[in-house]
């Protein structure tokens, strides 16, 4: 999961990529950065950390221009990648090219492994990022020879990524002296949405992950990126859109409906907060039809994603809500924390029970979801402690059982709580009285519901069934015996300024 965003203004957008960036920051924690064009010149900074300390004063001030792509990134595999791997990269053959992207691609070690072989071109880093960015470089090249770049060749190249990769992206690209392109893979597993504003000077274009990002910097919702299509801004401010993908198909992740999106955000037509209020109501019908006997008396959510389908839990099943923790927000959302050991000590530090809400009662406690279960086995103990006599636990969306391999840190079996055991297990590994889980077929309806057009969702972490069709075994070994090895030491911000011959200058600071 990561956080991308584009603008194309006509005034310096270094401020306005920095507000949306703070605005995505819940989807990336590890590392943030931003590309500005000026002409044919690109300026970059870029470094590991979040947005707020990543740039400074003087960083701001040398990213200059009027587009500009931006990104913030969490760690994968528990791996705390070094600040080479933050986004965007560059490549200056052909024209200049800058990217950032959001997913994960299939197949990334025989994409690199061609790239080097076939297309004689070096990747510097282990991040697909950077071979999704050669392999879009290479296109551009392999459908025209000649120096104009053209929208067609441009869409064409498009069309040659898609049939080359494999896996879930939501990209952002500049072309230097050319201007700004985004697309979306061929299932929309990840999110992307663009926005318009109409100035003084003309009208505006950004793209972005939510469309949080695009309401906080007073843009207009236009529309989400079609699964498939590619939207292109030129240098005169023009927006081209294609569809792309020989097969499009729409299987969007449900799991940003769940976790990922913040509750404010609006993907494919489909408010996440309303989804969750519908997640709560499942929830209770569940609770209602086989946990009649369970004798409740406070429902408590777990901060902050739960709290919609908590409060409509509550509702209909006519008990009290209550707040019952309160959360220290200068401390990271530890789903996304690299490490055993570093999730469960932030869990005392993120969190602290009131006691008078749990004191004697039995207690209902709603998360969104039970990954690995660390936080959830310590906020268990956390109301047993605060003197809660029973302590139910219910999750507002199924078991996750199944490594995600579209872009979400779940890639190891050994770690999901679920694998493996049965729903009487788990609730004996976190310690609680009663676990519920929402029903699958129950979550995929509180979404369809409130946008029907969406027949298929993405559900791998839930069922094991990876809509790409290319994931087998030996894959899911592999990506799990990688990161049960992962491990880098971080490096310093980049400072390198390049003097280049082909079109395009890169000034990194």
């Amino acid at each position: 999961m990561c956080g991308i965003i584009g603008i194309v203004s006509h005034t310096p957008v270094n401020q306005m990529l920095y507000d949306g960036l703070l605005v995505l920051q819940h989807r990336g924690q590890d590392a943030a950065g931003i590309v500005t064009a000026e002409g044919n010149v690109f300026h970059m900074h870029k470094d590991n950390g979040l947005v707020r300390d990543v740039f400074r004063t003087r960083d701001m001030r040398n990213l200059l221009g009027n587009a500009g792509i931006g990104h913030v990134r969490y760690p994968t595999a528990g791996n705390p990648a070094a600040s080479a791997e933050a986004q965007p990269f560059y490549v200056n053959s052909p024209f200049g090219i800058v990217l950032a992207h959001n997913g994960n691609l299939t197949n990334a070690d025989q994409l690199k492994e061609d790239l080097f072989r076939l297309d004689l071109r070096h990747v510097n880093t282990s991040s697909d990022s950077e071979v999704l960015l050669n392999v879009l470089a290479h296109e551009l090249v392999a459908v025209g020879n000649t120096p104009l770049l053209t929208v067609d060749r441009i869409f064409n190249a498009v069309s040659g990524v898609h049939r080359r990769c494999q896996g879930a992206y939501a990209v952002v690209a500049m072309i230097a002296g050319y201007g700004l392109l985004a697309f979306r893979d061929a299932y929309g597993i990840r999110p992307l949405v663009i926005g318009t504003r109409q100035t003084a000077t003309g009208v505006e274009y950004m793209v972005a992950s939510e469309s949080v990002a695009i309401d906080a910097l007073d843009f207009k919702l236009l529309r989400d990126v079609a699964p498939g299509e590619a939207v292109y801004i030129d240098g005169a401010g023009r927006l081209h859109s294609r569809q792309c993908a020989e097969k499009p198909q729409s299987f969007p992740c449900i799991f940003e409906y769940v976790y990922l999106a913040r509750p404010d955000s609006v993907i494919d037509g489909v408010s996440v907060y309303e989804t969750r209020l519908r997640m709560g109501e499942r929830l209770a019908e569940k609770i209602r039809r086989q946990w009649q006997h369970l004798d409740i008396d406070v429902v408590i959510p777990i901060p902050d994603t739960s709290r919609p389908s908590a409060l409509q839990l509550a509702n209909v099943l006519g008990l009290s809500y209550r707040e019952g923790f309160i959360r220290n927000r200068y401390i990271g959302r530890t789903f996304i924390m690299p490490g055993q050991a570093m999730r469960k000590k932030s869990v005392r530090q993120k969190l602290n029970a009131i006691g008078m809400e749990f004191k004697d009662k039995n207690v209902l406690l709603v998360d969104d979801s039970i990954v690995r279960g660390t936080t959830s086995r310590e906020i268990v103990q956390m109301a047993r402690d605060a003197g809660a006599r029973q302590v139910y636990f219910a999750s507002a969306a199924p078991p996750v059982r199944y490594p995600n391999v579209y872009g979400i840190d779940m890639p190891s079996r050994q770690e999901l709580l679920a694998t493996g055991r049965t729903d009487d297990e788990i609730a004996r590994e976190i310690g609680a009285d009663a676990l519920i889980y929402q029903d699958i077929d129950a979550l995929i309806e509180a979404v369809r519901e409130i946008n029907p057009a969406l027949v298929h969702f993405d559900t791998s972490c839930f069922n094991g069934a990876y809509v790409t069709g290319d994931i087998t075994p030996e894959y899911l070994n592999l990506i799990e015996s990688l990161h049960c090895g992962a491990g880098k030491e971080g490096q310093s911000a980049e400072t390198l300024q390049l003097d280049l011959n082909l079109g395009a200058g890169l000034r990194s600071y």
